[in-house]
């Protein structure tokens, strides 16, 4: 069983570790983040930044898009599960990568230009103390980006996908999809918190785009086995995984195009705030 902290989110929502990082990165990167990382590098690049770091890089997607950007930028890449990062390293050889929480950053005060973070801050325990931690870490006049998910009725691939699996296992149902990456959407929020953090001008983007072209049996093993779902789902016995994957096929066949792959909208709010 799942069992919740204060912020909402269960214990080990935030561990990818073992063969997470692995199918995160040949299924969820295509599917999820790489089009949003294209965007995301295309808003910091605007700003011309010397120093960049960026919090929750995962594997690395985002991360890959702004070093091709910012080929003389210093970029430093981190993210709490070092498991993730050595993903990362199969695609980056020259970034600097290291393990960090960020809500406790060790960098200096106004030590960059762009603090970045796609899809990060929702794991986050103490979403403040993190807002605070680049606020402190940026120059005056430099910018914080990151993107949250919309609502996950706004992510019909996700949601299909999570109340398929659910409704295998009502007595005890996963909810990981639901609690933690689409369960952070309130961007009145997350302004207030920007606005405590110090930060002035914050501007919400709440934007659509297509999801990457996988089929349904990519996009079911890449939800089931690449996130911390898997946990809540192999809780439920040796069969539970099979089973589950099972339904979340038949969930998404609605959603493929004529090719046979997933052509569905994906929906997210990026906020850009200014130190």
């Amino acid at each position: 069983m799942a069992t919740c902290n204060m912020g909402g989110r269960a214990v080990g929502d935030a561990d990818f570790s073992g063969s997470i990082p692995r199918i995160y990165d040949d299924v969820l990167v295509p599917m999820l983040f790489a089009p949003w990382a294209e965007l995301l590098a295309e808003r910091i690049t605007a700003f011309a930044p010397r120093d960049v770091l960026e919090t929750a890089a995962g594997t690395g997607v985002l991360t890959e898009r702004l070093d091709r950007a910012l080929p003389d930028a210093r970029i430093v890449a981190t993210d709490l599960n070092p498991a993730m990062l050595d993903q990362a390293r199969h695609r980056l050889s020259h970034v600097h990568l290291e393990p960090a929480d960020a809500q406790k950053l060790r960098f200096g005060d106004a030590s960059f230009d762009v603090v970045a973070c796609q899809f990060g801050v929702m794991f986050f325990t103490d979403r403040a103390a993190a807002q605070r931690e680049a606020h402190g870490v940026l120059r005056p006049g430099g910018h914080y980006v990151f993107s949250v998910w919309d609502r996950i009725d706004r992510n019909p691939a996700s949601k299909a996908v999570s109340y398929a699996v659910a409704a295998l296992f009502p007595h005890n149902p996963p909810r990981f999809l639901e609690r933690t990456p689409f369960g952070h959407h309130d961007t009145a929020i997350l302004v207030e918190e920007l606005r405590a953090a110090g930060f002035g001008a914050i501007d919400v983007a709440s934007l659509s785009l297509p999801n990457g072209r996988v089929t349904a049996h990519e996009a079911a093993e890449g939800l089931c086995r690449g996130t911390p779902l898997s946990v809540e789902i192999n809780a439920h016995g040796d069969d539970a995984m099979p089973r589950a994957i099972a339904a979340a096929v038949a969930a998404l066949a609605p959603l493929l195009g004529p090719d046979g792959r997933l052509d569905a909208p994906m929906a997210a709010h990026i906020l850009t705030a200014t130190a």
